[in-house]
């Protein structure tokens, strides 16, 4: 039982793993590598749940009754998409603030927040 749902538990060890780095490191660059790990597991959800056992593609044909649905996947293409966009974007956040203050540690960042 538990070997047959491996893909949950790869999704659980990803996500819990993600949401550990985000919240221990204060390096921004490993943050953003753990919001990544994070995402990934909630994409592999996604299609897990959209995958229907026997299921075939909706293409209506004679003697097919199961199907699967496609809008999960599809979904998860357009949210790759979008998850691809903003860590980009995060990385030139990040690469702004390194060079306005020259390091890209959470810490250090708020103490030099409170002497301004």
């Amino acid at each position: 039982m538990l070997m047959e749902l491996y893909n949950y538990w790869v999704v659980i060890l990803l996500m819990m793993t993600g949401f550990y780095i985000v919240i221990v490191q204060g390096n921004l660059i490993k943050k953003l590598i753990g919001l990544n790990l994070f995402q990934t597991s909630v994409f592999i959800f996604y299609i897990s749940v959209g995958k229907v056992a026997g299921g075939t593609a909706p293409i209506q044909s004679a003697g097919i009754d199961v199907y699967s649905n496609p809008l999960p996947h599809v979904l998860i293409l357009t949210a790759i998409v979008v998850g691809i966009s903003t860590t980009a974007l995060a990385l030139a956040l990040v690469i702004r603030i390194r060079n306005a203050y020259g390091t890209v540690e959470e810490e250090e960042l708020q103490k030099r927040d409170l002497q301004c």
